[in-house]
């Protein structure tokens, strides 16, 4: 269950860096800090948030390139911050089974988004595996 709240917890990272386009090492250390945390699962915090933030124009331009019919600028921000960190954990985290990342990313948007957003965003994270030829 703790991998599970790791991840919503770099989703929230993710997000706010969507807003300010830079990191916050205050916001990171308050999360890291919470205790009920495994170090592992600080780390995996840890490294998916200056993961996402350091190839950041690279997701992105990756995101956009899947997401027909939207402009990256028309995406909303929750399925962004969401596709990032899925799209990351794709492309650089192996140890991560495409199918977690793909079922995490799906649940985290149908806590956080619209009803429709489920189904966007697995289709997306879908063309990107398909078509990019992701295997792990």
């Amino acid at each position: 269950m703790s991998r599970i709240q790791a991840r919503e917890k770099a989703f929230v990272l993710i997000f706010e860096y969507l807003f300010n386009h830079t990191t916050s090492d205050i916001t990171l250390d308050s999360i890291v800090q919470d205790l009920s945390f495994t170090d592992d699962d600080r780390q995996y915090i840890q490294i998916v948030y200056e993961g996402v933030t350091q190839n950041f124009e690279e997701l992105q331009n990756l995101i956009a390139q899947y997401s027909e019919g939207f402009k990256i600028d028309r995406i909303f921000k929750i399925d962004l911050g969401i596709l990032m960190l899925a799209v990351y954990e794709l492309k650089y985290m192996q140890d991560i089974p495409i199918s977690v990342t793909c079922n995490e990313a799906v649940n985290l948007t149908k806590t956080y988004s619209t009803e429709k957003s489920p189904s966007y965003v697995n289709g997306i994270l879908a063309n990107i595996i398909k078509k990019e030829g992701i295997t792990k």
